[in-house]
């Protein structure tokens, strides 16, 4: 018999968390804190209680990143990381959100005496744990954190982190914008909890055009963290790169009249689905980026825009043909998705960032999209 995910132990207890958060704001709580919750929750939320929630085995996890595909990713990464290393004269490489480890591994593997240093800054104590595993032939050069630093230098890593960071979500019902939020479902519902918005003086960064019902996100904690970012890069008197990849778009496109559904998904056993109320912390929960957000947020908090294109585009760019030559075609296929435009190719973009004087780093020689955020 299938348990609900609620009345299993830790739901029952993540469960009586958020009912408990509920009654403390008035029985309402605004979409990004429930979010946060079920992702983050200390011992209870998704991320922080599980480790084996990524891989391409749907009986051993929930969804696949790009460097479980095999390690061309990591070892292409490596090229313009290795690049941006020696434009700032640094060897420290810091990675937020690691995963599995699999995206460390294989820039360690590559990068060599490039990289010092490798920190991780990892919130979830189980993944933790799990890169650990999968990093102990290079313990000498990682280093956990799960605190930010007060400066940073030398290259940021964050692969598929801006996603898993709470959005706001707003409603426009009949020409008036709501803040979606969560209360308790009515009892005898078939989950414990429901939708309810009210009205509010938050608006999308653009104008929706039409009239029509109108759902979407808002990304104050995304455009927060890279502030954050820039205050800490500078802080170091050495120049610093930012590497960003996932899965979104520029503004014009993440606020299209059409996109009226918003972009929250959310993933278990290799299966999307769209609601993120029921089987809480038992589900990955994202939503796509809003590119556009990102690079005002940097540009106005001090950091150069250096580069924004497709993951196919970058990938190419930065060599990963040449290592495809010896793989076998099995492999090869498989990498392949990295940069089919009908796979990860195109819904995937790549922003990099830079503090210090401008310049062009690889991975922009084709198809540089900076001109459309």
């Amino acid at each position: 018999m299938n348990v609900p995910p609620f009345s299993q132990p830790s739901g029952q207890a993540l469960h009586h968390l958020i009912e408990r958060a509920l009654a403390s704001a008035g029985g309402w709580m605004g979409f990004d804190r429930f979010m946060a919750m079920a992702l983050y929750a200390p011992g209870l939320g998704y991320y922080s209680r599980q480790s084996h929630l990524i891989g391409s085995d749907p009986a051993q996890s929930d969804f696949v990143t790009a460097p479980t595909l095999g390690p061309w990713f990591g070892h292409t990464l490596a090229h313009p990381v290795r690049e941006a290393l020696a434009h700032t004269g640094t060897d420290t490489v810091w990675e937020f959100g690691a995963g599995t480890g699999a995206l460390a591994l294989q820039l360690l593997e590559r990068l060599g005496d490039a990289v010092q240093r490798y920190t991780i800054i990892e919130l979830s104590g189980a993944l933790r744990q799990r890169q650990q595993d999968t990093l102990r032939a290079w313990a000498h050069k990682v280093q956990w954190l799960s605190e930010w630093p007060d400066a940073l230098d030398g290259v940021v890593v964050g692969n598929e982190v801006i996603d898993a960071m709470p959005v706001q979500l707003l409603q426009r019902s009949q020409g008036v914008w709501h803040e979606r939020g969560v209360v308790a479902a009515a009892q005898g519902s078939a989950q414990a909890w429901q939708w309810q918005d009210r009205a509010c003086a938050q608006r999308p960064p653009v104008d929706i055009e039409g009239n029509h019902d109108y759902l979407t996100e808002i990304h104050p904690q995304a455009e927060a963290f890279v502030r954050s970012l820039a205050e800490r890069l500078q802080r170091s008197p050495r120049q610093g790169v930012v590497i960003l990849l996932d899965y979104g778009f520029p503004e014009s496109e993440y606020y299209h009249p059409q996109r009226h559904m918003g972009t929250v998904m959310c993933h278990r056993d290799h299966r999307a689905d769209s609601n993120p109320l029921a089987e809480v912390g038992f589900k990955d929960i994202t939503a796509h980026v809003n590119f556009t957000g990102l690079a005002l947020a940097a540009q106005d908090a001090g950091l150069q825009v250096l580069g924004y294109t497709s993951q196919a585009h970058y990938l190419l760019n930065c060599g990963i043909l040449p290592l495809l030559q010896d793989a076998a075609s099995d492999q090869r296929n498989l990498a392949l998705k990295l940069v089919h435009e009908h796979e990860m190719g195109e819904l995937f973009k790549v922003l990099v960032l830079g503090h210090g004087p401008a310049w062009t780093p690889m991975g922009f020689d084709n198809g540089d999209r900076t001109h459309a955020l």
